[in-house]
């Protein structure tokens, strides 16, 4: 039977972006996993494995980094999300919030996924039982979060997310499930909520930004995923990704926006633009105090989570013109 033009054209750009990233991922697990963190540093020390936080459908491990003092009242909780090939503690003080979170005094959560989930070590964000509100690996995190909450005491009201990659598009889809419980979040090099159901898709969309949905169509992605009674506000956002990505399509940044801010009521506007850097732009919509919607655009970043002045460069961390890190602080606000 001889199939229709699109989708021999679908099966060969599903066949080339799985050949490139299965090179790219395929390297770095050959080697010492991207994000272990090199001996000197001694955040690993400061980790904690928490095994009774829930009943873990998703099956990953929880590890929290408690603060350096007693939590403040009002202290926020940071959860970080790993990319594939990373482990969790590794990506984290790589890109610098094991040392943020130490400096100013608050816990960090860092969910950790296993080998036996994914043999990439990415989060399965395109598998609907573990990106959907109450089921999987969703639910594990959720579990974590309350746990953390409990824990150390600290402000239920500011929890924040933030992700690489596969992480980043966790993050997302934890945002839009779960938009009760995060105050705001930030996306890295990531992909949008509804974008692929099944890992062929996925990687498809990473390789091409897609499908071709107004914005309305995938803001509505968003609200389908949280409760159908929800009536509050949805998570604020900060969006990242560098020009040079090669692994997941900057194009997916441009619908991360179209789909935020119409969420937002911002649909169909520009925002306003700044250059805080040279080769580096921020757009923002709402109000410049409390942008709901954040792109920070990096022209000369491959997939890789920006440092600067912070954090240690690796495979999948990279010196920049400017910190993501205390760029994302500043945009939700850690005090």
């Amino acid at each position: 039977m001889k199939l229709p033009r699109e989708l021999r054209e679908l099966g060969q750009t599903a066949r080339a972006a799985l050949r490139s990233i299965a090179e790219l991922i395929g390297d770095s697990l050959a080697r010492e996993p991207a994000g272990a963190p090199s001996a000197e540093v001694s955040d690993v020390r400061k980790t904690v494995e928490v095994r009774d936080f829930g009943s873990n459908p998703g099956n990953l491990r929880m590890l929290v980094q408690p603060p350096s003092r007693a939590s403040r009242r009002g202290a926020p909780l940071v959860v970080v999300l790993h990319g594939c090939a990373q482990e969790a503690v590794g990506f984290a003080t790589d890109a610098g919030w094991t040392t943020f979170a130490d400096q100013h005094g608050f816990p960090l959560l860092m969910p950790e996924q296993l080998r036996e989930n994914n043999h990439a070590h990415c989060f399965n964000w395109f598998q609907p039982e573990h990106g959907r509100r109450g089921h999987g690996e969703a639910l594990s995190i959720r579990q974590m979060v309350a746990a953390s909450v409990e824990r150390f005491g600290v402000d239920s009201r500011r929890v924040f997310i933030v992700g690489l990659s596969a992480g980043a598009a966790m993050t997302a889809a934890m945002m839009a499930a779960y938009p009760d419980v995060f105050a705001a979040g930030a996306v890295v090099a990531g992909l949008p909520v509804g974008c692929a159901r099944g890992m062929a898709q996925a990687f498809v969309r990473m390789a091409h930004a897609g499908p071709n949905l107004s914005a309305e169509e995938w803001a509505a992605k968003v609200r389908a995923s949280a409760p159908s009674d929800y009536r509050g506000r949805f998570p604020r956002i900060s969006i990242w990704h560098g020009a040079e990505d090669n692994v997941v399509d900057p194009a997916n940044a441009r619908l991360l926006v179209e789909q935020w801010t119409a969420v937002h009521g911002f649909g169909g506007t520009e925002g306003s633009q700044t250059s805080p850097a040279p080769g580096v732009s921020r757009r923002i919509w709402g109000t410049a105090a409390q942008p709901a919607v954040e792109l920070w655009r990096m022209d000369h970043l491959r997939h890789a989570y920006p440092i600067n002045g912070i954090g240690h460069p690796s495979e999948w961390v990279a010196r920049a013109p400017v910190s993501a890190t205390h760029a994302i602080a500043r945009f939700w606000d850690l005090r």
